[in-house]
């Protein structure tokens, strides 16, 4: 039988880091539209989340150069 490496008390403890370390925040989108994002996020090399998260990074670092410069 192959060695479960996600066993119930790694799942758990993950689960407690997480708690700790991450805030979430759910996103509606249309039906379909979750796959659709999915498959450009993977054709870029990036998660769903870290796809989405780096989106959201860049508009607020582009918002505060456009604060500064007055846009």
């Amino acid at each position: 039988m192959p060695e479960n490496k996600n066993s119930k008390a790694k799942i758990e403890a993950n689960n407690r880091y997480n708690a700790k370390a991450y805030e979430e925040i759910k996103l509606r989108v249309k039906k379909g539209e979750k796959d659709l994002i999915k498959s450009y996020a993977e054709s870029k090399g990036k998660s769903l989340n870290a796809y989405i998260s780096d989106l959201i990074k860049d508009d607020m670092q582009l918002s505060a150069v456009e604060e500064e410069i007055g846009i």
